[in-house]
């Protein structure tokens, strides 16, 4: 044997047992051969006398002995195997000396003993084994025709059966190391067929897109536990694409059909718009891949690489920008200050609004790199929204009934100061400018959220409310409706909002403006 396969080798027990359960019968059988009739034994003549009788059973508590000492102490595999084949070669020598020596065919039988012991046994010691085998068939055979008269012959054909042992060990192991080496191979490619399955599961579970093994028939075989989530699949058990949605089956349908798209939007049960993508596999049951994106998610990480690109340039032309601009407005200021007629006076409006509009774009995109920057407290939302509202108005030159504000006592909201401040800002100057600006024509108002730990906060106008057809693009930065906005305040309001832990959305169900933030009230951790 290899010095490979001998490192790799391993006791074969389970084959060492079922050797001893074949042992154990042949010791029957050796009983039946002593006390069956001569007529039914042949030429064995084996008598029933007291030595062979106790040879019998000698041989049947050995191999009973080995069969438990096998099965309760696996250790020592190569002592219990020569010590299993040393008892077999002398008891079956000593049957074959009683029936009559080699001419009996008993020994025979040492050459099913010996191809086992082979097979299971390791390196060169089935030589020994057979050497051992041979040793023992001679020295019966050459006892028997000095004392019992035996033919001289007969110790040629014990050293042709002796021979036979020798081919046989060698050939048995011989087939031994190829059933290891085959053995070995498949165990290491199972290893790492096991371990490839085990990456591969780990994969796609941690990918951010849904993926489904979808059989033939339309049966969720497997998917991964974003798929589950987005289709809102609870268990693991097998379920068809009907019952999950129609659109998605459809969808699959016609492409299997050759009559439709490779891909198809459509809407989740957790009201996610998706879209699925259909791939073919080589399996040979016709199973299907079906990718699944979240659109919303890809538009948001365009987005965020959209912004991280502008961060970029703001982060670098942002003074010079503005100090360019503090220069012309300080211009504007001395020229104001000569009166030189109307049309000049016009003209210094022109331009400090435009300036001013300028820093304000030039601030608002600043903020962006700032956004992440959060240190949440718990506020008490009643006064701080009051002491907000009052320096709004008296900003904006408003009369005090145009904001009304409702909030219970001992209302709480997890958000930095500072942050909640601009999105108030950003807010309440969206609702009083698309509102009538008339009394409590923008309403405030703080209630319990719809879960425990979860406050509202309700920001109301009595204007035109926002279209439909551009609700899906009023957070996206840059999108405005007036002509002197940035497009940013949403936008900034909203990217506030999740680096505090809140939610900013845009109600429905309301005829005017209806934004609300959700954050938490019990904890800031």
């Amino acid at each position: 044997m290899t010095d490979w396969l001998s490192s790799t080798w391993e006791a074969n027990w389970r084959p060492f047992q079922y050797f001893n359960l074949y042992r154990l019968i042949l010791a029957g059988l050796f009983f039946l051969a002593i006390y069956l009739p001569h007529d039914w034994t042949g030429r064995f003549d084996l008598s029933p006398t007291p030595a062979l009788v106790s040879l019998a059973v000698a041989y049947l508590l050995a191999i009973m002995g080995g069969l438990l000492l096998s099965m309760h102490w696996q250790k020592r595999f190569n002592f219990q195997l020569s010590l299993q084949v040393l008892v077999d070669a002398t008891a079956i020598s000593l049957f074959m000396y009683a029936a009559g020596g080699v001419s009996s065919g008993i020994g025979v039988l040492l050459l099913v003993s010996l191809a086992a012991a082979s097979l299971v046994g390791r390196g060169r010691l089935v030589l020994f084994y057979a050497a051992v085998t041979t040793l023992a068939v001679l020295f019966s055979q050459i006892v028997g025709v000095l004392v019992r008269g035996f033919e001289l012959a007969t110790v040629f054909q014990s050293g042709l059966l002796s021979a036979g042992f020798f081919a046989t060990a060698i050939l048995a192991r011989l087939l031994g190391q190829r059933v290891m080496v085959n053995e070995d191979l498949a165990r290491r490619r199972g290893e790492a067929l096991d371990n490839q399955i085990r990456i591969s599961q780990r994969v796609v579970e941690r990918m951010q897109d849904g993926i489904l093994v979808v059989a033939r028939d339309g049966r969720i075989l497997r998917r991964n536990p974003v798929a589950a989530t987005m289709l809102l699949l609870a268990d693991e058990s097998i379920v068809d694409v009907a019952s999950v949605t129609d659109a998605l089956d459809s969808g699959l349908r016609a492409w299997r059909d050759a009559a439709g798209a490779d891909s198809v939007h459509f809407v989740g049960p957790g009201g996610l718009t998706l879209r699925a993508r259909f791939e073919q596999t080589d399996s040979s049951d016709g199973e299907v891949l079906v990718f699944l994106d979240d659109v919303g998610r890809v538009k948001e990480r365009a987005q965020q690489l959209k912004l991280a690109s502008l961060g970029r340039l703001t982060a670098s032309i942002a003074h010079e920008i503005r100090n360019p601009l503090s220069a012309i407005s300080h211009a504007g200021e001395l020229l104001r200050e000569e009166r030189r007629g109307e049309m000049q006076d016009r003209l210094l409006r022109i331009l400090h609004d435009n300036v001013s509009r300028l820093d304000r774009i030039v601030g608002d995109v600043l903020e962006l790199g700032r956004q992440n920057r959060a240190e949440p407290e718990l506020l008490d939302i009643a006064d701080f929204c009051s002491g907000f509202i009052e320096r709004f108005l008296v900003t904006e030159g408003m009369p005090s009934d145009v904001v009304l504000f409702s909030c219970p006592p001992q209302a709480k909201l997890c958000f930095d100061r500072s942050h909640l401040n601009q999105v108030l800002w950003n807010l309440l100057g969206n609702a009083l400018r698309h509102s009538t600006r008339g009394a409590a024509a923008v309403q405030v108002e703080v209630v319990q959220g719809a879960a425990l730990g979860l406050v509202e906060l309700h920001v109301l106008d009595d204007g035109e409310g926002v279209p439909e057809s551009i609700r899906e693009q009023i957070f996206e930065p840059f999108f405005t409706t007036h002509t002197l906005g940035t497009g940013l305040g949403l936008f900034i309001a909203r990217e506030l909002c999740g680096a505090n832990g809140a939610v900013l959305e845009l109600a429905t169900d309301s005829i005017g403006g209806h934004f609300i933030l959700i954050g938490r009230s019990d904890t800031c951790q």
